[in-house]
């Protein structure tokens, strides 16, 4: 049992820092306004987006917990692994490919108040309902969602997720914030790419992994 839960709670994390980690609109908000107006605005930024995902992680587990009720374990789960790992790898693609330059848009002169920032944040993340994607690639390779287990170890997941995504978010604004005074647009480029490039080698990884009969479940 133990080893169950660290086990979910190293995959909670790993989910949880996944999906906050690419530089999307977001995360170049977050990082304008840590440059912009301070390390506290930018990371209440983060927490609103990490909410927003943390909805979505509920709605997309409780859809895939209807889908697994009706697969039997053994081939199917197999084969969801699978397609989890191939979707993981587009994302990757994806990542590494953008430019979140694009995504750059003048920052406001007046900080507002920090509830402000983290509302904005939160609408600014929740308007875009593909990250149920990277969530259903990401549940589904780690095995994320057990029709089996206790209610209280679901309940630790979740909190395991939200607890990766304010990681990231909470290093993200400390770190740019210590090099503020010489960072340049093109290091969000740098960062987007460092992340595709990892997920992609991570992604490939994992279904040799479980092409070679080492599965995750």
């Amino acid at each position: 049992m133990l080893i169950d839960i660290v086990s979910l709670i190293l995959k909670g994390l790993i989910v949880g820092m996944v999906v906050s980690a690419p530089m999307g609109p977001v995360g170049v908000l977050c990082v304008q306004r840590t440059l912009n107006k301070g390390r506290w605005f930018g990371f209440v930024t983060g927490v609103g987006a990490a909410l927003s995902d943390l909805i979505y992680a509920l709605i997309t587990a409780f859809g895939l917990s209807f889908v697994l009720g009706l697969l039997e374990k053994g081939h199917n789960m197999l084969y969801l692994q699978l397609l989890g790992g191939v979707m993981l790898f587009l994302f990757g693609v994806y990542t590494y490919r953008s430019n979140p330059n694009k995504n750059m848009r003048p920052v406001s002169a007046k900080k507002g108040t920090l509830w402000k920032n983290f509302v904005t944040a939160f609408f600014v993340t929740f308007s875009n309902p593909l990250i149920i994607f990277l969530f259903l690639g990401l549940f589904a390779r780690f095995n994320f969602v057990d029709n089996e287990q206790p209610l209280w170890m679901d309940l630790l997941g979740y909190l395991s997720i939200i607890t990766g995504a304010l990681c990231w978010w909470l290093w993200l604004t400390y770190s740019i914030d210590k090099v503020k005074n010489r960072f340049k647009p093109g290091g969000i480029w740098l960062i987007n790419r460092i992340i595709g490039a990892v997920v992609m080698v991570a992604s490939l990884i994992s279904v040799i992994w479980t092409i070679t009969g080492n599965t995750m479940y």
